[in-house]
């Protein structure tokens, strides 16, 4: 579930979100999955879900057909319109994962950019569950996220009994949160994800990794 306390803090870091993108030893990897991202979604009518800010709605937006880009924090999206992406092809919506309204339209992929982290492992089947069955089976989905890399990455918290990992962020008026952020092995997204999906290919490089695969 999306906790309140995760919900807080991210609406507090909106104006700083992009910041985790500025890591100079990340700048290679990012483009290289810029390009891997824009020629993944050419050309497809897109959900994004948990789209922040809007860094990644806007590399998307240069090869889809068309983008919805929905978050479940307001100020997540009055930050991303500030991007000024063409209205005809890029349009916003408060919306909660989890519950997401009928009448959203129809989609050929969903993306999930730098939040499947987020989510934690009890939660990850029903949320896929609700995907297919709100969106459609058969439908593309790209999950992208990161490494964990010593040194590069926030240090890990602690790791609770379902082997979910939690780091403690510090929000922009000193607050600490303690936020669930999981590092999946690729065998462990093929296992996880196995029963809800098909056709998972993954690429992974040194800070990030995308994968893409069919909804069941």
């Amino acid at each position: 579930m999306i906790t309140e306390r995760s919900a807080e803090f991210y609406a507090k870091s909106a104006s700083s979100h992009d910041r985790v993108y500025d890591k100079p030893e990340r700048q290679d990897d990012l483009a290289e999955m810029r390009d891997l991202l824009a020629e993944t979604l050419s050309g497809h009518v897109v959900l994004e879900l948990a789209c922040g800010p809007g860094y990644w709605t806007r590399v998307i937006a240069d090869s889809a057909d068309s983008v919805l880009a929905t978050d479940i924090n307001p100020q997540m999206i009055e930050m991303a319109k500030l991007r000024g992406l063409p209205a005809d092809k890029v349009q916003y919506r408060v919306a909660d994962a989890y519950d997401l309204p009928a009448d959203l339209g129809s989609f050929t992929a969903i993306f999930i950019g730098f939040w499947w982290s987020h989510v934690q492992r009890a939660d990850q089947e029903r949320l896929l569950a609700q995907l297919s069955k709100k969106v459609g089976k058969d439908t593309m989905l790209v999950l992208l996220d990161d490494c964990y890399v010593e040194g590069s990455s926030d240090t890990v918290a602690r790791t609770d009994l379902e082997g979910n990992t939690f780091q403690i962020r510090t929000a922009e008026d000193g607050q600490r949160y303690e936020i669930p952020k999981n590092y999946p092995s690729d065998s462990g997204l093929r296992k996880k994800l196995g029963s809800s999906v098909r056709e998972i290919k993954i690429t992974r490089l040194d800070y990030y990794w995308l994968l893409t695969c069919r909804l069941k």
